[in-house]
């Protein structure tokens, strides 16, 4: 299951938990929890999740997601995303590069870039998060990052995504593209 949780209140959000409870007949099945891959979500921006479930839940006919989570003091949105492009991998793989600065006055350390991916209706398809190398960004300092979405089953349907990078510091400054258009 992936999707995004928005942040419509003027307060930032931590300490984030995603249930979810699946169900055949009315009767639940299967429960699991998760959090978004990103630790706090500053009002008017979206953190995104994925559950992974292991377990056989063929006969589930419908879930339901329960929210959980902390009002927060924000931190300073400084790290940001200054290039991005993406690209088809010969193994039907999708490949997002690009570059990542620290606006910031302190070295931003555990800095990870987490990439959301659209199908033609907006809806969520795939998420996907890995680490700049190396993982901290010294004050004015550039990085290039790559995240890999490994999932080929959703490949196809990928038109549009968006990216947010953040560290220990900083939290997530705004998405990056925004409204890329079809790719």
């Amino acid at each position: 299951i992936v999707g995004e949780i928005i942040n419509h209140s003027d307060k930032p959000l931590n300490q984030i938990s995603i249930s979810a409870a699946l169900y055949s007949d009315n009767h639940i099945v299967h429960q699991t929890s998760s959090e978004p891959l990103i630790n706090l979500i500053m009002p008017g921006m979206k953190g995104v999740f994925d559950i992974m479930i292991f377990d056989n839940i063929s006969q589930t006919d419908h879930y339901v997601l329960d929210l959980d989570y902390k009002v927060t003091q924000p931190k300073s949105q400084v790290i940001e995303i200054t290039s991005s492009e993406l690209i088809r991998g010969q193994f039907d793989n999708i490949i997002i590069q690009g570059t990542v600065v620290n606006n910031g006055d302190a070295t931003a350390n555990m800095v990870k870039v987490t990439a959301t991916l659209y199908d033609r209706d907006g809806n969520v398809v795939a998420v996907s998060q890995d680490r700049t190398e190396p993982d901290y960004l010294r004050a004015s300092d550039e990085s290039f990052f790559v995240v890999t979405v490994q999932d080929k089953l959703q490949a196809d349907k990928v038109v549009d995504y968006s990216i947010v990078a953040e560290s220990e510091e900083y939290t997530a400054g705004p998405e990056f593209p925004l409204g890329s258009g079809a790719l």
